[in-house]
């Protein structure tokens, strides 16, 4: 499961439908009938999202309900999604005036849907990530965020002159510093001197938007900068394309001011987030336990991290799972296209791993090109859908570097920790899975054999 999220509706058809999209794209999900009960479940439960209904007859409604959550210390990081069938703008603000961070109008559609939930998931990961590495809890860490929150941003809006990037400007009025940009080449060297969110129009005459972010993430400078796309609800397809990209987020048109805001600030929230995450990081800890090339945690901040989780299956009985992701043909890669090729593969595929796993999984660059992942509270065949989706992924979306578009897939190996085992146990185990996918073709995901001699089946 890549999150847990918490459905919150007093109808049962309602909550069913919901859970069944979420269980599809491999959600761990959790409902509740009243705001009372959501509220309790939040507080037993560790969440990463909550789908929160407005209109619950007979108790805590859902503006009630996520007042309640967002003032609770150690509670109001998670995000809310209001899930309404009003219409009414006003109702809308209740619920950001409340603490929603967004909104879904009923009926809901699976491709808003799955962008929302995308997109405040990733922001719960980030605040989780400054809560582990500043070493603060959810209770203390508050004022951090709210100082962070308070920050105006440097925004860039890209379309045709005038028309919609003019009425966009005058909806975020004074709250954030704006530029309007028609071309798409100088948006590009603009971008490159730093910006905090980038919102493009797909409907533009005069450019390509879909190119356009492209060529932001392809340059080294905007390749973290958000991007919000703004769209035709008829364009489902530029939509999905524009994901596969690498945007953060998208707004149909015709565009509502709230709407407008509640995206703009998650999305300015999570760089916001993000950037002090780097500012404070340890400079000495981070050349201690990170790998300089792709950021993430490297040998000995793995080995460091999962030794509480050995000790938790010991005395819990709480299971984990180790993934050993490798990347397929590397050495061809670095000898035919050359190091500095290789090196942005790297990069390029750490950055999927971490978007694509849980907050509370440990990931890291284990050495060349293989990566380490431990999974918390996961077992195996959990661990072997996790890693099958991120093998999809990879070997479904082509990675742009230097002007080349490369297909790349991986292998990966996966095993679930035994009781006796210590870390060098369970990396044979699903290293010896890894050569099992490898020696089967590549680009696949097999399970090591099971305690009892049960092998686990091939996810490939």
């Amino acid at each position: 499961m890549s999150a847990r999220i918490l459905v919150v509706d007093d109808l049962a058809p309602n909550r069913n439908l919901l859970g069944v999209k979420l269980a599809a794209e491999y959600y761990d999900v959790l409902t509740a009938a009243s705001g009372e009960e959501a509220l309790e479940i939040a507080r037993r439960e560790k969440l990463d999202l909550i789908l929160m209904d407005v209109v619950m007859p007979g108790g805590m409604n859902g503006f009630q309900a996520t007042t309640a959550l967002k003032s609770d210390p150690a509670l109001y990081h998670v995000p809310v999604i209001m899930v309404t069938a009003l219409e009414e703008a006003r109702d809308r603000v209740r619920g950001l005036e409340a603490g929603a961070d967004d909104f879904i109008t009923k009926p809901i559609d699976d491709f808003n849907l799955t962008a929302r939930v995308r997109s405040l998931l990733r922001l719960k990961m980030t605040t989780d990530q400054i809560m582990t590495h500043t070493g603060h809890t959810a209770e203390n860490c508050r004022p951090v965020f709210d100082r962070i929150k308070d920050r105006r941003g440097r925004v860039m809006v890209v379309g045709d002159a005038g028309g919609q990037p003019a009425r966009i400007r005058r909806m975020i009025g004074d709250s954030h510093d704006v530029q309007v940009e028609s071309d798409p080449s100088a948006a590009i060297r603009k971008a490159k001197a730093g910006y905090d969110l980038i919102i493009v129009s797909l409907v533009a005459k005069s450019f390509d938007g879909l190119r356009l972010c492209a060529s932001l993430r392809f340059n080294a400078e905007s390749r973290d900068t958000p991007i919000l796309i703004v769209g035709d609800p008829e364009d489902q397809s530029g939509f999905v394309r524009a994901f596969d990209l690498g945007v953060n987020d998208s707004i149909m048109r015709p565009i509502e001011s709230q709407e407008l805001h509640a995206r703009m600030t998650t999305l300015l929230r999570r760089k916001f987030y993000a950037d002090s995450l780097k500012e404070n990081f340890n400079e000495d800890l981070e050349m201690v336990i990170a790998d300089p090339l792709t950021g993430l945690g490297n040998r000995r901040f793995f080995d460091r991290q999962v030794g509480p989780l050995f000790q938790q299956l010991c005395e819990e009985g709480r299971d984990f799972s180790i993934l050993v992701f490798d990347i397929d043909h590397f050495k061809r890669v670095n000898d035919m296209l050359g190091h500095d090729m290789g090196d942005q593969i790297l990069k390029e595929i750490a950055a999927r791993l971490v978007t694509n796993m849980r907050a509370v999984d440990v990931v890291s660059r284990y050495g060349g090109e293989e990566f380490m992942i431990a999974m918390p509270e996961t077992r195996q065949d959990e661990a072997l859908r996790a890693a099958e989706r991120v093998r999809a992924s990879i070997a479904g979306t082509p990675i742009f570097v230097d002007g080349q578009c490369l297909s790349v897939t991986i292998s990966c190996g996966a095993a679930q920790v035994r009781a006796d085992e210590q870390l060098r146990d369970v990396f044979r185990r699903a290293d010896g899975a890894l050569y099992e996918a490898k020696r089967g073709g590549r680009n696949k995901v097999v399970g090591a054999v099971m305690q009892g001699g049960a092998a686990s089946a091939d996810a490939a």
